[in-house]
């Protein structure tokens, strides 16, 4: 470990710079020759480092992503030249090529992480040893060597001896104890980010030999933590431990805001923003309208997840744009538009006057009453009909479609002249 440390000495300066200058913040807060002092720096310097590497983090997500989708693809290729390893290679590297994608995308964050990492070591094992190393002069040198984290000083390791430990005004029992928390919990979490990656945020529509990488990757890299950690000082535990949980918390915020598509993570995101969406008729940021808007290009291509979300849209009178915003659908519009029709007929109706629907008569009511006119009285129609006035109630009874027939019309036939009567037989 010595042998690659010093491999990255030409970062150990600005290494112990940054922590000098954090140091020189928190010991006015907490003394110069706390372990709060020097643990705060360390933490410190994990947390502007990785601030640093987001860019790479977000890279590695879509270069992760990238080579999800090219699972399938991969696989075809692994059956077809099953036999010949240089075809297969060929292809695997055109098929790279022409997605746009690079395998070693994904390790970028580790890999940009490694020289800070053996450049801490460096500087802690150079004071566990006593000599001076980047800024770090004489009176650092001593002030970290009085710094205890919990009883364990910085540069004390698991192994260490019992003489090493006293020297740095120490006890062995403290040093194994605190180490041997710190390396639990950096087994654990690490472990626990492998893990919800594993089970919440992989599509499990896709069955490939990447998913069964990533489980023995889950199991394998806390056994190497704890392998490792045993030969760490204090001080780069404080830092791999710092490192680990920064990449569960953002682990954790990028599987709960941008899910991979078909795994279980992105049903419930499509949960949660259905409720949203069907709540307010919106999409309010600008993520969300992103993955709207992917959903929507996809077309026939959705997965599970991504059909029943738009079926719930539509479901509530709602349609995603290609835009990534929600609007209302042509169907909802127009029930609206009938719905205010009905409202301002109801209201016209209700303002003014209603109109009175004529009483319907029966069939021997209209064949036998007369026509009344607006001003009659009913005395009128109880009284008689005058003589000069039953032509014309005749003529109207004869009139089409009346349904009455006098008894001349009767005694005739359609269309033709009277028949002439027989003498009576007397």
């Amino acid at each position: 470990m010595d042998t690659i440390a010093s491999l990255f000495s030409f970062i150990t300066w600005p290494v112990s710079w940054v922590i000098v200058q954090f140091h020189t913040v928190y010991g006015t807060i907490f003394g110069p020759d706390t372990g709060w002092a020097w643990g705060l720096s360390i933490v410190s310097l994990v947390i502007l480092i990785r601030i640093c590497l987001v860019p790479l983090f977000v890279k590695q997500i879509k270069a992760t992503r990238a080579m999800q989708t090219l699972q399938p693809e991969m696989k075809k290729i692994q059956e077809r030249y099953k036999n010949d390893r240089q075809r297969q290679s060929e292809e695997m590297m055109k098929l790279y090529k022409e997605s746009g994608t690079n395998p070693l995308s994904s390790c970028l964050p580790i890999l940009a992480q490694s020289p800070f990492f053996f450049a801490l070591y460096h500087v802690l094992n150079g004071i566990a040893s006593g000599k001076q190393i980047g800024v770090i002069d004489e009176g650092l040198l001593e002030s970290a060597r009085k710094a205890h984290i919990f009883g364990a000083p910085l540069a004390a390791k698991f192994f260490s001896s019992e003489e090493q430990v006293t020297a740095l005004h120490a006890s062995l029992t403290d040093v194994r104890v605190v180490t041997a928390i710190m390396i639990v919990l950096m087994s654990a979490s690490q472990f626990y980010t492998q893990r919800q990656l594993m089970t919440k945020n992989v599509d499990t529509t896709v069955k490939t030999p990447f998913m069964q990488q990533q489980k023995m990757l889950m199991y394998v890299f806390p056994v190497m933590f704890a392998v490792f950690g045993v030969n760490f000082p204090v001080g780069v535990l404080v830092y791999w431990l710092t490192t680990n949980v920064w990449t569960m918390g953002q682990q954790m915020y990028v599987i709960h805001n941008n899910p991979t598509p078909g795994s279980k993570a992105q049903a419930s995101y499509l949960e949660r923003l259905t409720k949203h969406v069907t709540q307010h008729g919106k999409v309010r940021r600008r993520s969300e309208k992103a993955i709207v808007k992917a959903i929507v290009t996809k077309g026939r291509d959705r997965n599970e997840f991504e059909r029943k979300f738009i079926n719930a849209l539509n479901k509530a009178g709602l349609a995603a744009q290609p835009d990534g915003t929600v609007s209302k659908s042509a169907a909802q519009a127009a029930a609206q538009t009938e719905e205010g029709a009905e409202v301002g007929t109801t209201t016209a109706t209700a303002t003014g006057p209603r109109r009175q629907q004529p009483k319907r008569q029966s069939k021997s009511q209209r064949q036998t009453a007369a026509p009344r006119q607006v001003g009659d009285s009913p005395s009128l129609e109880k009284s008689d009909t005058p003589q000069d006035a039953k032509p014309e109630a005749a003529q109207q009874s004869q009139k089409p479609g009346s349904g009455t027939r006098s008894k001349a019309q009767s005694g005739q036939r359609k269309g033709g002249p009277q028949r002439p009567k027989s003498p009576s037989k007397k």
